[in-house]
């Protein structure tokens, strides 16, 4: 457990330049990680099962990509974020609402601990701080601040989602909606998100088009239906950084010319043209 101060060299650069940077933070972990790039993902708590699976998703193929993925360790949206970006050994932080002692929500236990100890934890209150309400607006500004986009994945008219978008949007950065059914309300926060100017996301490939990755132009050799293949595979074979890898496997499986199997593996599922 270390203490960062502000105007220290270790002092996250990106987070130092809002209006209202914490005096200090207390971190567990990788401090590398506040070089970035950075995104956050924030949704729903109470989030539901598609919900779930697409922060998934988005964060294991940013992560796959060298985004560090920014999360608030809230269940829902937040783990499930937390956790993509795990399950592919990328890189995660965590910024917490607590003492980064304390594990809040408690079912959250061994996630805190996986990401202390293969990513970071982040918080401005002092060990032993317990969770309280207004800790969490606060926290918020933190996500934002150190990332250079938020994505939002399900948020309701009054959900928490919506506060760190509109801190994010104070801070010039890029405020990104994953849209949704409109029946159950769960997403009317995130719809009202891009009536007010938003950027509309679906995929990872969006948000790394957003970020000015180039994801044009990049032949492949021919592979076998049978045949699994990796993002890195085709980073080697193209001689390729990863993100441009990812960013076309990621609009062939939209258009259908390559199907996912999980685990970060893809199959052909018929000879491009």
């Amino acid at each position: 457990m270390d203490i960062i101060r502000f105007g220290s060299p270790e002092f996250p650069p990106l987070l130092a330049e809002i209006s209202n940077p914490p005096p200090l933070l207390w971190t567990c972990g990788d401090r590398s990680l506040f070089a970035g790039p950075c995104v956050a993902i924030v949704g729903a708590r109470a989030a539901t099962r598609d919900g779930i699976e697409i922060a998934y998703q988005i964060a294991t193929d940013l992560a796959r990509a060298g985004i560090v993925v920014v999360s608030g360790l809230a269940r829902g949206i937040d783990s499930a974020a937390h956790t993509g970006a795990l399950d592919v050994k990328g890189r995660t932080i965590a910024v917490l609402g607590t003492g980064i002692d304390r594990v809040y929500p408690a079912e959250n236990k061994d996630l805190h601990q996986r990401i202390a100890e293969h990513g970071l934890l982040v918080s401005e209150f002092a060990p032993g701080a317990h969770a309280e309400l207004f800790h969490f607006p606060q926290r918020n500004r933190i996500i934002s601040g150190l990332s250079k986009a938020v994505v939002v994945v399900e948020a309701r008219e009054k959900s928490g989602s919506l506060i760190t978008a509109r801190l994010a949007g104070d801070q010039s950065r890029d405020v990104m909606v994953v849209p949704g059914p409109i029946r159950t309300g769960q997403n009317r926060g995130g719809h009202a998100l891009l009536r007010d100017g938003a950027k509309l996301v679906e995929s990872a490939v969006d948000i790394l088009q957003e970020l000015g990755l180039n994801s044009t132009a990049l032949p492949v050799r021919e592979t076998p239906e049978s045949v699994e293949f990796t993002v890195d595979d085709i980073a080697q074979q193209l001689k390729v950084p990863p993100g441009e890898a990812l960013a076309r496997l990621l609009e062939w499986e939209l258009t259908g010319e390559i199907q996912r199997i999980g685990s970060g593996r893809f199959v052909r599922s018929r000879v491009k043209v």
